[in-house]
């Protein structure tokens, strides 16, 4: 099993809960195991997970949240 890294993201365009739980079920389809924080009035997450970043930023985009990595 790949190592679980820490991601912090920006994501454009949340504006309810049920943006939130859309961008937590979009990260789960990659890892189920993957643990997401989001913070809507920060439009950001950080995310513990196995999956690459990219592959998370492209399926955040494709579900119409827009993502890119932050740097630590």
């Amino acid at each position: 099993m790949d190592e679980r890294h820490e991601l912090l993201m920006t994501i454009d365009g949340m504006t309810c809960d049920g943006c939130v739980n859309a961008v937590r079920r979009i990260v789960h389809r990659l890892d189920p195991q993957a643990d997401v924080a989001v913070d809507l009035d920060h439009a950001r997450a950080r995310i513990l997970t196995c999956a690459d970043t990219l592959e998370i930023a492209d399926a955040l985009d494709k579900g119409g949240y827009p993502a890119r990595a932050m740097t630590m």
